[in-house]
């Protein structure tokens, strides 16, 4: 019998020692009253204030800014002027000098022109050839057939600003895109938090059961083969617990990608960090939410916008192309004076009156504008294509907004039934122990239970993860972003 007792002791000593060995591999646990809590909402102030894809995509409306600035362009006032002269054999050939202002407007595709020419010498052509005082012109050219309605520099104009709302739409869908995934990995990064954590919670149980058999065994109260149960329970979690460390370890760096600081450097997210607590008995949003997301999407979803936007563009396309069907009749008309200044003394016969003047027609049409039609037909089926993209897209995005609503409705369920399920293992494992300590149970059963409840409190916790990704997916599905409020 003492032979025994030695042998126990020294099974009980040697597998306590082998514990120490084991859980000094194990001591990365995370101290409660030293994690730092980091919440969706401090996630969020950081992403929008230095995320360099939310900075690029800024860039967008900016750009669409810069097009409308070229297109600007095509109505700034130009000047432009020309001089020619030529001596041969002590003879003035001719003494040119032709300058003109000519400014856009708006108003009916005219031009309003300024100009000065002054055209002398012995073989000056007649036609162009002035006295020496030159001459003064003010006059308009407007076209009465095409380009009267829309020319093509109105026609770009028009275009490159509705393109900012297109690239409006587009930066709210890059951004919602960028921070719907952010979202994803930090619920990623709370899951394997608090999978660690309930593992660590698992290995403290089993090492506190293991030494108070150990010691059991050690007074001959329990067999050693209990004890040896209890501490292969130990290596077990043990084992789960590093892997799980590896998991939040990966967590932890996916959601660090998303860090920036001020200066453009990349951060990390801090070790000591831990996720926002989260209440598993979750409330889906009321029918009144869900019918706001759907008309808001039908408003205002990003993908719609930009297709509404492209339809707007189009129509312009479409005016510009059948005002292209229209003959060119362009007419000209400047009136002509000697006068080089308002000071200027000159006779009222050389000065701006109705009988000094340049008048001018042009005129052509093509006779079968089959290139015009084309180009026209082409615009119309672009239209028709657009409208059954609007119709299928406004349908899909409904529809996807419908069906993230219907998982949350699953998730609310089946957090509902995985709670209860927990506390009823709770009460299980309460009852076994309760038999353990009787001796009318098992160290197998304890274990076994235990087990189970850690692997029921893991999985609610993905219960949980999931819910919260799948309401971020309801707000990305619907063209927006899930309002945040601050965490007590």
């Amino acid at each position: 019998m003492h032979i025994q007792y030695i042998k126990r002791n020294q099974i009980c000593l040697l597998l306590v020692f082998l514990l120490n060995i084991t859980i000094a591999f194990a001591q990365n646990k995370q101290a409660a009253d030293t994690a730092k809590v980091f919440s969706l909402e401090d996630l969020q102030m950081q992403v929008f204030r230095y995320h360099p894809i939310i900075k690029q995509a800024a860039l967008l409306t900016e750009s669409a800014r810069a097009n409308v600035l070229q297109s600007l362009g095509y109505f700034d006032p130009a000047l432009k002027a020309h001089f020619g002269s030529k001596m041969f054999g002590n003879t003035e050939y001719y003494n040119n000098w032709d300058s003109e202002l000519k400014v856009p407007l708006w108003l009916a595709g005219a031009d309003l022109k300024i100009g000065y020419d002054r055209n002398v010498g012995t073989y000056t052509n007649p036609e162009t050839r002035t006295n020496l005082s030159g001459l003064t012109g003010v006059g308009l050219s407007i076209p009465l057939g095409q380009g009267l309605i829309i020319d093509s520099r109105r026609s770009t104009l028009r275009q490159s600003k509705i393109m900012v709302r297109y690239a409006e739409a587009e930066q709210v869908k890059q951004i919602n895109s960028t921070w719907y995934a952010i979202v994803k990995d930090y619920w990623n990064w709370y899951y394997s938090f608090r999978q660690a954590r309930l593992s660590q919670e698992g290995v403290d149980l089993a090492q506190t059961r293991f030494r108070a058999v150990a010691a059991q065994t050690t007074l001959g109260d329990k067999a050693p083969i209990d004890s040896v149960e209890a501490y292969i329970t130990v290596q077990e979690r043990i084992v789960q617990l590093e892997k799980n460390k590896v998991e939040l370890q990966n967590a932890r760096l996916i959601l660090s990608n998303h860090l920036w600081d001020k200066d453009g450097n990349p951060l990390e997210l801090p070790a000591n960090a831990a996720p926002q607590p989260v209440a598993a008995n979750v409330t889906r949003p009321s029918q009144a939410v869900l019918d706001t997301l759907v008309n808001q999407a039908s408003d205002q979803h990003p993908e719609l916008v930009k297709l509404r936007t492209k339809g707007s563009q189009l129509a312009v396309e479409r005016s510009y192309r059948q005002e292209m069907l229209k003959p060119k009749i362009n007419v000209s008309g400047t009136l002509l004076s000697n006068r080089r200044s308002l000071v200027t003394n000159v006779p009222g016969y050389y000065d701006f009156n109705w009988s000094n003047y340049k008048v001018g027609l042009d005129f052509s049409f093509p006779l079968f504008l089959r290139a015009e039609r084309g180009k026209l037909k082409e615009v119309k089926l672009k239209q028709q294509e657009l409208n059954y993209d609007l119709q299928q897209s406004g349908r899909e995005i409904r529809n996807n907004v419908l069906s993230s609503y219907n998982d949350l409705r699953a998730y609310e369920s089946q957090l509902a039934v995985q709670l209860q399920s927990v506390k009823n293992q709770e009460a299980l494992l309460k009852g076994e122990s309760n038999k353990f300590e009787l001796g009318e149970s098992t160290l197998f059963l304890i274990n076994s239970r235990e087990t189970k409840l850690i692997d029921m409190r893991i999985k609610l916790e993905s219960m949980v993860a999931g819910y919260q990704k799948t309401l971020a997916e309801l707000y990305y599905k619907a063209g927006t972003r899930q309002t945040l409020i601050a965490q007590p």
